[in-house]
């Protein structure tokens, strides 16, 4: 059984001739009370980003601008890839999921919500690590 429960969470949009309107309210919109957000631009051709897992953390991955994926390892070594590049779709990440994001477009830009405030010591940063914890 996989532990890993990701999913794609579609956020309201408002279509209007102007421009469009998507955005976030609790507890509406996300799975989890937000204690911190944080954003990742400017990636380099052909970086990767994340390559860790948290033991507590729950997360939701917004690709505001460009595109980039989202690589989901399972303990037993399959992947799953995400591709996100719609601002009205959020990726859902439980705790305990290994991930890393990857294939940055240029001028992509990264929203992550999450459930707590940063811990270093929530992260878990070896896949080895991962495996015997889970």
């Amino acid at each position: 059984m996989s532990i890993n429960r990701e999913k794609i969470i579609e956020l309201p949009k408002i279509h209007d001739k102007r421009g469009n309107l998507t955005f976030l309210q609790n507890p509406d919109s996300i799975p989890f009370k937000i204690k911190r957000v944080f954003w990742t631009y400017d990636v380099p051709g052909g970086e990767k980003r994340g390559g860790h897992a948290y033991k507590n953390q729950e997360e939701m991955v917004i690709a505001l601008s460009g595109s980039f994926d989202v690589v989901i390892t399972e303990k037993n070594g399959s992947t799953k890839r995400v591709s996100l590049n719609r601002s009205y779709n959020g990726l859902y990440l439980p705790a305990l999921t290994w991930r890393h994001i990857e294939n940055f477009s240029t001028n992509a830009l990264a929203l992550h919500i999450s459930s707590s405030k940063f811990d270093a010591k929530d992260y878990i940063r070896e896949f080895n690590t991962f495996k015997s914890f889970v």
